[in-house]
Order: C-alpha cells, then structure tokens, then sequence
C-alpha cells in the first residue's frame, strides 16, 4: 500500500499520521507544492503525482487561505480539480486542516473565514468515538468548513465543523500529525507572533503538547486505523466482489 502525502509547505511534516499509516505497512511518499524558497511567494506551478499510484491521498496544512486565490491560485485551482478527480475514480482522500478545507471546497461546500482563530489543544464533539476520538486534538485554524451537500458531518465543537465525511474521503479541520517537533518548526516561522497576537503564550503550547503527544499518537492510530478499514479495505473488497 502506498500513501501520497501533499505538503503545501516545507512545515507539514506527515509526523504521527505518517507514523501510523508505516505501522499499517504503508509506503510514503511526500511531494512539497511550495519550496522553502517560495514560502513568502507561494503562487508557484507544479504538476502533482499520479493519484491512482496511490491507495491514499493526504492534503496536509497550510499557513494560506483556499479562497485566497491572488497569494495561491496556480496551484490551489490545479489541486481542487486533482482532488475532485481523485475522488471520482474512488482514491481514498485524508484532508487535514487546509487539506480538509481543500476536500469540503472540491465537493461542492466552501471556506469561509472564522469568527476567531481555534489554537492550542481541544475537545471535539465526535458522533464515532470510535472511528475519531473526542480528542483534544491540536488545532491552528482561521477558516472553517462548510460541508458539501450529501455529507455526513461527525464531528464539531463551538469554533467549528470538525470532521466531514464524503464518499471515500475524510475532511479534518484539526491536525493529528502534529508532535513537539512540527510545532516548534511552526513556532520558528512566525508562528510566536501569531500566538502573541491572539494572547497565548508560546511556552505554554509547547509544555502542553509535551505532555499531551504520548495520548495524541494513540488517538491518531486509532483514527488512521480506522479510516485505512472505511476507505482503503472497503475499496479492495469491493473490487475484489465486483
């Protein structure tokens, strides 16, 4: 099996979620859409790999908006037709944060702008604990979802849809790859000015995702193991029926 993770920054490592999915016995391959280089001018033009390569696609986060279309728009318009055609041909799909707002947009639903910033660790409202744990899961958000007709939403909490489901695919708006590491990278590029503006302290996030990461990788596997039986193995049994 193999995994395709879409990293749209040199930022968004595939950390726990990668290290759930080898442990499934994936294969992972990342390709960055923009390079460190042109981080602070992202409109760049790429030519994404061959999904049907893949059993699974992963559009990961991203400090951009999707409707922001003048910063991003040579690659954001190329990656929601990549994505709508992923999902046309049944190729499982795991957005996470940007790449969940990515999977809502390419359906049909939208992205609009959020009251206020979601940042730091939180509980969701999950209707399959079972499948997605109430968490707290790490959130860095300015936007949020709107659902796709014909979507079942089944998680969310006060600040926004949290996780959507369409087809083969799984939206997320939170992050379960984040560990220490990925967030420090984040801290390092902007991100404690962010933090400051919004009145949070910087120390403080990295202590409490010290203490929380050891609980957030098993919340993780036991949401990418899930989702690898809903969306990869119903996709080869069916095949394997038909």
């Amino acid at each position: 099996m193999r995994a395709l993770f879409i990293q749209h920054d040199h930022l968004s490592p595939p950390a726990l979620v990668g290290e759930a999915l080898q442990a499934l016995g994936y294969g992972i391959d990342e390709f960055l859409v923009v390079p460190e280089d042109k981080y602070q001018s992202p409109n760049v033009r790429v030519e994404l790999p061959d999904f049907r390569e893949y059993d699974l696609v992963v559009p990961m986060g991203a400090p951009w908006s999707v409707y922001d279309t003048a910063t991003i728009g040579n690659w954001v318009l190329d990656e929601l037709a990549y994505l709508r055609d992923a999902l046309d041909k049944g190729v499982a799909v795991l957005g996470i944060c940007f790449g969940g707002q990515l999977l809502a947009k390419a359906t049909g639903g939208d992205v609009v702008r959020s009251p206020a910033p979601e940042i730091g660790w939180h509980v969701i409202h999950s209707d399959e604990p079972s499948s997605i744990p109430s968490g707290p899961w790490f959130q860095w958000h300015y936007d949020r979802i709107v659902p796709p007709p014909g979507a079942a939403v089944v998680a969310r909490n006060a600040a926004a849809i949290q996780a959507f489901r369409i087809g083969r695919a799984l939206g997320l708006q939170f992050h379960p790859e984040l560990d220490s590491r990925t967030l420090i990278g984040w801290l390092e590029n902007g991100g404690r000015e962010e933090l400051h503006e919004a009145g949070l302290d910087a120390e403080v996030l990295v202590g409490h995702t010290e203490a929380e990461v050891v609980s957030a990788r098993l919340r993780t596997r036991s949401l990418i193991e899930s989702f690898h039986q809903e969306a990869v193995l119903a996709k080869r049994a069916s095949r394997a029926s038909a």
